[in-house]
């Protein structure tokens, strides 16, 4: 899932302006909080605005008027033009099975995990106490709040994988978020194998190769994604889900039926015709060489050159560690190349007590997550690496002048 937070938790002082376009402008003066906090992907705007009109469609206004999509589709909401286009997308990058699988599309992929779970319960051996749900810690920030939210009788947020691998019992589901929100690390399961008891999601939304070498063609039960972290349109809040099961990809696509009767056609549209342009390039493209013109090329090296700019600061500073990640062969690329996820996890060298989120915010005006929120120390702190240039630039400014965590805020 996305590495966003929820409005409320956004302090309304930190976010920038809106431009005439709808989309925010920076403000990175000395005095204003810089919001790294969120995931939100504007370091792709810059390759999608060089591919002009290419992306531009218009909608009647009698078009898309129906609920219906395809009555014979399990999810009858679902674009054709949609599948087809999610279909393709994995079948250029090669990150996932989708031949002989179910798709099924949410309103993001946060709509999706809610679904799994629904889902995954009601076909659990069952019992008189609720399906406990787990993952990894650190897990991503908004799994224990997602899980909960509707206060479900069939399952419960039950923490680290690791602890209920050594002391928990009973059905569970097990989340395996890889590459890793927020550390980048790729992951799998932590639960030994119960037989029936135990069921897995795997939340891929960042196993795109802008971020991760693709190791594998990745081929689970369930596997997550989201249109906001493969291309970055974030807005559109679409997201999908590669069912392996037909009465589990049944079960998910009635859960979004109940609980918004389907999903925007106008979105599916469009995420249709994006993913139709970004596979065009790599067909048409490829014997020509012109890799800025590729969108995971062109977004890959915005990517390295962020974590090399980053890691020269911290390293200059030595304030933070961060973690280092193997090269790994990358069967889209073809070659040994490192991970360069969208979020930089920020680890404290000066001790235990140390609380990294408010020393940033509090001595050069930077919002981040804290490791809490993840299931660890305060000591570490998720950043996002995901805003536009201006922004970004601006951070290494500010981080570059912390010389103590003991002298600045603690």
């Amino acid at each position: 899932m996305c590495g966003t937070a929820s409005p409320a938790s956004i302090n309304k002082s930190s976010l920038p302006s809106a431009n005439s376009n709808g989309t925010r402008s920076p403000t990175c003066s000395s005095d204003h909080v810089l919001n790294l906090e969120q995931g939100d992907p504007a370091v792709f705007e810059s390759y999608w605005r060089k591919m002009g009109d290419r992306c531009t469609m218009v909608i009647s206004g009698s078009q898309l008027m129906s609920y219906i999509s395809d009555f014979t589709n399990i999810c009858w909401f679902m674009e054709p033009e949609f599948e087809e286009a999610v279909r393709r997308l994995h079948c250029v990058v090669g990150n996932a099975v989708v031949d002989d699988r179910y798709i099924v599309v949410g309103t993001g992929s946060t709509q999706l995990y809610q679904a799994a779970l629904y889902a995954y319960a009601l076909t659990s051996p069952g019992g008189p106490e609720p399906v406990s749900v787990v993952s990894a810690a650190p897990y991503y920030s908004s799994y224990p709040e997602e899980t909960d939210y509707l206060c479900s009788r069939l399952y419960k947020w039950a923490g680290d994988a690791y602890e209920f691998d050594k002391n928990g019992t009973g059905p569970y589901i097990e989340v395996v978020n890889s590459p890793n929100n927020p550390d980048g690390t790729l992951r799998e399961a932590v639960v030994k194998n119960r037989g029936d008891e135990g069921k897995l999601i795997h939340d891929l939304a960042y196993y795109w190769p802008q971020y991760t070498p693709i190791i594998r063609l990745a081929d689970h039960d369930i596997m997550t994604f989201t249109f906001s972290k493969s291309t970055g349109h974030a807005g559109s809040r679409i997201g999908w889900a590669v069912v392996k099961d037909k009465e589990i990809a049944r079960k998910m696509s009635k859960f979004i039926e109940m609980s918004t009767l389907g999903v925007s056609k106008d979105s599916q549209q469009r995420a249709a015709m994006i993913m139709g342009v970004l596979c065009d390039g790599y067909q048409n493209c490829k014997s020509a060489n012109k890799s800025d013109d590729l969108f995971f090329e062109h977004s890959r090296q915005i990517m390295a050159e962020r974590w090399e700019r980053l890691r020269q600061v911290v390293e200059r500073n030595q304030v933070f560690c961060l973690p280092k990640y193997p090269k790994q062969y990358c069967l889209f690329s073809g070659e040994l190349i490192e991970p360069y996820p969208g979020f930089a996890w920020l680890e404290a060298k000066e001790g235990e007590e140390i609380d990294s989120q408010k020393v940033l915010r509090g001595s050069i005006k930077v919002q981040g997550r804290t490791g809490r929120r993840f299931g660890v120390a305060e000591k570490y702190v998720r950043i996002s690496l995901l805003s536009n240039e201006e922004v970004f630039k601006e951070f290494l400014e500010r981080l570059s002048t912390i010389k103590s965590m003991s002298s600045n805020g603690h």
